[in-house]
């Protein structure tokens, strides 16, 4: 079932995979059958994608979620503070990770192989066991470029570089703020940006508190004029997940086949909104065999077609009622 999912072509395939995954996942990880249990619902009475119930995110914070037939030393940890409880993800299967990164990417902006990959991710370069990290040194690693290389807050080398390879196929990844701390350098040194047609920057989201928020289309604006190009592309994941989505523009994201957003309704968990609506993010991401595929997240969007927009957050940290799981 777990390499199979790569495999999928149609939405009668995506459906048997999610209530396969479902009926395992509620038999072999604790804490998803507790919380279903909670639920009182019947996983007998789950034929429908919709009425698989999604587990709150927050879960990750202050339980392990993982198959009882696994044991693994590796997990990956949200960012933020010491002082803050931080969300875990257990990693059963490195492979089925990979294979997830790799396929992803390369359905959406191309072989890894044909790219230098550079990082500006100052803040997750600093914290560990960070799956952002891991990705990007996934993909240096199947590029095997000598230019791939990460960056802190060398502006002037990161500058100097991206000058020199102008006819060169390159993908910047960096966070919000480092990207804006760049745009900063490059404007109070005078620095004039040649950067060829051939640079695609990949922001990864996250202000961390180091910049004014503001929304997605005003960064990407920001991004596009400052850095003289078009190709101002986002990914969208996080810890929890083992799967990307990516946008190719204009705030709007695709899901690889294994992976679904719905909308579900802020005031009301177990209802969905309609296309076109803003609601709260659920995500399947078959990837996550061993953990929990049906994840409740705490940011807004939309759909559109059969894509979807990220519109920022919600407000308050837990949704009422699912943070009620007996330890």
């Amino acid at each position: 079932m777990e390499q199979n999912i790569f495999n999928i072509k149609t939405e009668e395939e995506f459906k048997q995979h999610c209530l396969e995954t479902f009926r395992y996942q509620y038999e072999n990880v604790e804490v998803y059958r507790k919380f279903v249990d909670y639920l009182r619902i019947n996983p007998n009475d789950i034929v429908e994608v919709e009425k698989i119930p999604f587990l709150p995110i927050e879960m990750f914070k202050n339980h392990q979620i993982l198959d009882k037939n696994i044991s693994t030393n590796l997990f990956f940890q949200s960012s933020g503070t010491t002082q803050m409880n931080l969300s875990k993800h257990f990693i059963a299967d490195e492979k089925m990770y990979q294979d997830s990164i790799y396929k992803s990417f390369e359905q959406f902006i191309g072989k890894p192989e044909d790219f230098i990959f550079l990082g500006l991710l100052p803040s997750y370069l600093e914290k560990q066991n960070s799956s952002l990290i891991y990705m990007v040194d996934f993909l240096m690693k199947k590029s095997n470029k000598p230019e791939n290389g990460y960056f802190l807050y060398n502006h002037e080398d990161l500058f100097q570089l991206l000058n020199e390879l102008k006819n060169r196929k390159v993908i910047l990844f960096g966070v919000s703020f480092a990207l804006l701390d760049f745009l900063d350098f490059c404007n109070s040194n005078a620095q004039t940006l040649q950067f060829s047609t051939f640079l695609t920057v990949i922001e990864t989201g996250g202000m961390k508190g180091r910049k004014e928020e503001m929304t997605k289309d005003e960064l990407l604006k920001i991004l596009q004029e400052g850095l003289k190009t078009d190709k101002i592309y986002s990914e969208y994941s996080m810890t929890e997940l083992l799967s990307q989505a990516y946008s190719l523009g204009e705030n709007i994201y695709q899901c690889p086949n294994w992976m679904r957003v719905l909308i579900r309704n802020v005031e009301d968990p177990f209802s969905y909104e309609k296309q076109g609506r803003t609601g709260a993010i659920n995500i399947i991401d078959l990837a996550n065999i061993h953990s929990c595929s049906f994840i409740a997240t705490q940011d807004l969007g939309k759909i559109i077609d059969d894509q979807f927009q990220v519109l920022g957050r919600i407000d308050h940290s837990d949704i009422r009622g699912c943070s009620l799981l007996i330890n």
